[in-house]
């Protein structure tokens, strides 16, 4: 059994007339139960419940202090190339955007490595373009021993593998994969994904599965909010968490909220999701799942991001830089795709403690399960 097997059961039409078709009555029904389902999501996230987001936050924010404390867990990605087989309309790294591409050798990951321990970071996401040939398991395996010596958590958000391959790459110190299905709509994924092996909207689909029984000890998913209609993309995400959960339970979870950032060959949101609606989602998956980490980059503004600290956020980015080499030699002609909080990370601590909430840096440690 795959999430395509639950995939297949869910109608779009169907789900989408369904979040539209919740009362006020539905959405008061969800926020007094302490356990959610689907259709309780469903509700949360609904038209309607936009005149209830000050009681989902204040919800919200006691089930996180709860389970979470005052702590805010640091992250930052470390871009390691920008070479892509793909076509995707969306991403400044697609292959038909005209711009420069570059693979970081081992002396230049070493700077980078040097440039992010500087700036106290213990947790680190690796990202590239999706291109397996040049930047694949043997780029992989040669860099992440180099890196891991470094930091004590390792992500990485690159193009799908084979199960055995995440099996390899756990061996290698890999904690963690984050792979965002973009959109859950199978014809809109199509559009626009015009070239290259993210074609395949299945396999992408079945990429959790690979690494939950590969044994990686934490999965992020998500929707690219603006392809399609983000609530129920958001819907069938949170379908996706609920199928994990239950079939892979010693794998953690969480969940991102990247919004469409300007990039090279910008494209236009087709679902444009306001602040406040961002604030409904986060509050509506926390008080459906109490203990899924919840994450947000530096896509969003500063003020935006220290308000929604509260209200349901586990973990935050900052200082990023979405080129390779971007912090030992910032060259902006290689960005995936623009920042909006471009604050120093002393400036984000500053905030952070402000506000009353303490900054973390390692995400965890596998001598803590020892």
């Amino acid at each position: 059994m795959t999430f395509t097997d639950v995939f297949k059961t869910l109608d779009w039409d169907e789900v989408y007339l369904s979040i539209r078709s919740k009362t006020a009555a539905d959405v008061e029904r969800a926020l007094a139960k302490n356990k959610l389902g689907l259709e309780d999501f469903k509700a949360l996230i609904s038209p309607v419940a936009e005149s209830y987001v000050e009681q989902m936050a204040q919800r919200s924010y006691t089930l996180t202090r709860q389970r979470f404390g005052h702590n805010i867990h640091f992250y930052i990605p470390l871009y390691l190339s920008n070479l892509c087989a793909n076509a995707c309309t969306y991403c400044g790294f697609s292959m038909e955007n005209k711009l420069k591409r570059r693979t970081l050798n081992q002396a230049e990951v070493e700077a980078e490595v040097q440039a992010i321990k500087a700036m106290s970071f213990d947790s680190v996401l690796l990202v590239t373009g999706e291109h397996e040939t040049k930047v694949g398991m043997n780029y992989f395996a040669e860099m992440l021993p180099i890196i891991k010596q470094e930091f004590s958590y390792l992500a990485m958000e690159v193009q799908p593998l084979d199960q055995d391959h995440y099996s390899e790459l756990k061996s290698l110190g890999l904690d963690a994969v984050m792979v965002y299905q973009e959109t859950y709509h199978p014809s809109t994924y199509a559009k626009h994904h015009l070239r290259g092996n993210k074609q395949d909207f299945y396999y992408r689909l079945e990429t959790p599965d690979r690494v939950a029984r590969a044994g990686v000890d934490k999965i992020g998913i998500g929707a690219l909010i603006g392809l399609e209609d983000w609530r129920t993309d958001c819907l069938f995400t949170a379908a996706h968490l609920q199928y994990l959960e239950k079939q892979y339970w010693t794998s953690r979870y969480s969940i991102s909220f990247p919004r469409l950032r300007p990039c090279e060959g910008a494209l236009q949101p087709k679902s444009v999701m306001t602040d406040k609606q961002l604030v409904q989602l986060i509050c509506a998956f926390r008080l459906f799942n109490h203990e899924v980490e919840l994450s947000l980059s530096t896509r969003e503004q500063p003020s935006f991001r220290d308000n929604v600290l509260p209200l349901g956020v586990t973990h935050i980015s900052a200082a990023s830089k979405t080129q390779p080499g971007g912090y030992a030699n910032s060259d902006v002609e290689l960005e995936q795709f623009a920042i909006s909080d471009e604050r120093s990370v002393e400036e984000v601590i500053k905030s952070v403690r402000q506000r009353g909430y303490e900054p973390v840096w390692t995400d965890w440690h596998h001598a803590y399960s020892g």
